[in-house]
């Protein structure tokens, strides 16, 4: 029975020892870091879109979490505008069902967008939605959009806007 006192005695002074053995911060100098961060702070992303308002085409921004691939921002014109958008009186012509895109680069300049239903059936605020939409995705906007779709093509066009 003596042992159980003895061996927590014993481990008390193994944890104490341990204990101040870990602590092998030395005391040092103040060490130089140099001068503080400074400049400006990266803007958040953001994501513009063309909507339809009273039968006109205009730019929505919306704030992004990560950059988007053309076709992406593309998408977000099929889903149609959010609530508050909404609530705004934006709409979007673009059908559900023209997604999944596609955007290339035809050249320097020019992109081209693919549809999954057919380009000559689109409204001409559908087609301006699309064309000001790509443009906007590309840093320094393409020159020119062609919209293709069931093989059939709109354009090349410029954003009107």
């Amino acid at each position: 029975m003596r042992t159980g006192p003895a061996r927590r005695v014993l481990a008390a002074g193994l944890v104490s020892l341990v204990a101040a053995a870990g602590c092998g911060v030395q005391p040092s100098d103040v060490i130089p870091a140099g001068a503080p961060p400074s400049g400006r702070v990266a803007p958040a992303t953001t994501v513009t879109l063309y909507l339809v308002k009273n039968g006109r085409v205009g730019a929505v921004t919306r704030p992004g979490g990560r950059p988007m691939l053309p076709a992406d921002t593309l998408a977000l014109l099929a889903d149609g505008p959010t609530a508050g958008e909404r609530a705004d009186g934006f709409t979007t012509d673009v059908p559900p069902e023209a997604g999944p895109f596609s955007v290339t680069a035809k050249s320097a300049g020019h992109l081209v967008v693919t549809l999954s239903t057919p380009a000559g059936e689109l409204s001409t605020p559908a087609v301006e939605q699309i064309v000001c939409t790509a443009a906007a995705s590309v840093p320094g906007g393409p020159a020119q959009v062609t919209v293709v779709g069931a093989g059939r093509s709109v354009g090349p066009r410029n954003c009107p806007g």
